[in-house]
């Protein structure tokens, strides 16, 4: 599990710097109101599609011996619902597009529909690298999918300076994937429908969880459209994207690991307990630091890399990304539950949290704007820690004391972070010429990891060093060492 978390860590740390730069140079080259109709177009295009999303890969992963006929039923399933889906995309550009009042939006959904038929062709083969927790073939389609996506939507915006740079470069992204998919894992579909009862049996509840999950968490985008337009959808949508970069990217290679991982050792549950609390302890470990602290800097970051127009955004990404961050304290009962087939349960508690997240969010933009929208996010958010660990409870029998036992250091580290940091930047402004606010920014970012490192260390030798998320990563450091150091000793033996 180990092994592949850092093949999917080395992928999403090269990805998301691209990423991440990606952005920062076509904020300069485009404007607020360009990502916002792109936002609208993607925003359709998700609901759609996750309306119609049947979660076969993980069916396939939960399986005990799938054959070559349930690879071609996923295979049928996918490509015929991406024709259906293309379809329906087609059925709703124009009528998109006079609702809000925006003609460009029509052929910016026309061609999102062309990309989301050449998505359902994937290569189902995939999932058995992740049935064998092996994942150098998904660092090598992930790397060129996203390399692919900058070089493109970056030349096209340098020539053009127009949104059509974001849709050129999902859409080559969306395109290299697949036919690589093909070559990484050789495989010659047939349309097969034999098993596509069966594999429904398992992702049905999957397929609704995600359905309420995207309505839930994409309608926000639609709301702020509507109500405030395409340049605060612009700002929003950034915003949201960057506040969620640092915290998704911490823990993706964990939790991608953890289902399969999970899903061995299901039948065991007081193994199963001690290995999810281990993961808990380790995800929010990492996460806590690198989402808050993404937080602490997002002001200076944005107006040096972003330019001013971008200063709206910046409340979005202090608020938001502190809330992904903590939100990892029981994130992980999806891949938990998944592993014990409690599909049910997982849908059970999406509905939960989509009849009480839309009418606060809907409340908050319509009374109070943007800032409305933020602040019912956070409440939400923080209400969401508590229903994920409610059902943690029920799967495993887990107190929620028991839960929150293995976070509380962490927590502590990160308030110590926040106040060194803050005090920090209260004796040294982070304003002024490029190079002042650069320094700026780097003395916060030691400040605040000399203060987190220093406090977690501090609270687990007093509290006797248990054997937790902390001496997990001493664990996982020393392991590492010992195996450079043996590489190190061969390469002096052969020279």
């Amino acid at each position: 599990m180990i092994s592949g978390s850092l093949w999917l860590s080395g992928a999403r740390a090269i990805t998301n710097l691209l990423a991440f730069l990606s952005t920062i140079v076509l904020a300069r080259l485009l404007a607020p109101a360009d990502f916002g109709i792109v936002a609208l177009g993607t925003t359709i295009m998700v609901m759609i599609t996750a309306v119609t999303e049947m979660s076969l890969s993980q069916a396939l992963v939960h399986h005990p011996d799938p054959t070559d006929d349930h690879f071609h039923t996923v295979w049928t399933l996918g490509a015929a619902r991406a024709v259906l889906l293309a379809g329906l995309m087609a059925a709703a550009a124009y009528p998109a597009a006079w609702f809000y009042h925006e003609p460009r939006l029509a052929p910016v959904v026309l061609a999102l529909a062309a990309s989301v038929v050449m998505g359902g062709l994937a290569n189902p083969r995939m999932v058995t690298f992740t049935r064998q927790l092996i994942f150098w073939q998904t660092f090598m389609l992930s790397v060129a999918g996203r390399l692919s996506v900058v070089l493109v939507s970056v030349a096209v915006a340098i020539v053009w300076k127009s949104y059509w740079a974001l849709i050129a470069g999902s859409m080559a992204g969306q395109v290299v994937s697949t036919l690589l998919s093909y070559t990484v894992a050789p495989y010659r579909p047939r349309v097969v429908w034999r098993h596509a009862r069966e594999l429904w049996s398992f992702s049905i509840w999957l397929t609704l969880g995600q359905a309420i999950n995207t309505i839930n968490w994409r309608f926000d985008q639609l709301l702020v459209g509507n109500i405030l337009g395409r340049t605060a959808l612009g700002h929003y949508s950034v915003g949201d994207n960057l506040a969620q970069m640092p915290t998704r990217e911490a823990t993706y290679p964990l939790r991608q690991t953890l289902f399969p991982a999970l899903a061995r050792i299901a039948d065991d549950p007081a193994r199963l307990r001690a290995a999810y609390q281990r993961a808990q302890g380790l995800v929010t470990l990492c996460a806590l630091p690198i989402g808050i602290g993404f937080a602490l800097v997002a002001d200076p970051v944005v107006r040096l890399a972003m330019g001013e127009k971008w200063a709206p955004a910046i409340p979005v990404i202090q608020a938001l990304s502190s809330v992904f961050a903590l939100q990892t304290i029981g994130d992980l009962v999806q891949p938990l539950g998944m592993s014990k087939g409690r599909t049910r349960l997982l849908f059970q508690r999406d509905l939960q949290m989509f009849f009480i997240r839309l009418p606060v969010i809907i409340a908050g933009t319509m009374i109070f704007g943007l800032p409305g929208l933020i602040y019912s996010r956070v409440a939400t958010g923080l209400g969401g820690i508590v229903m994920n660990m409610t059902v943690v409870r029920r799967i495993t029998g887990l107190s929620l004391g028991a839960q929150m036992q293995v976070n509380t250091r962490s927590l502590a580290a990160a308030a110590a972070m926040v106040a060194a940091t803050l005090a920090f930047q209260h004796a040294w402004p982070i304003h002024g010429d490029a190079m002042r606010v650069v320094a700026g920014i780097a003395g916060s970012m030691v400040v605040a990891a000399i203060a987190y490192i220093g406090t977690a260390a501090l609270l687990w030798r007093l509290s006797g060093r248990p054997d937790g998320a902390e001496a997990e990563v001493l664990r996982l450091a020393g392991q590492a060492r010992a195996r450079l150091g043996a590489r190190f000793s061969r390469g002096a033996t052969d020279a």
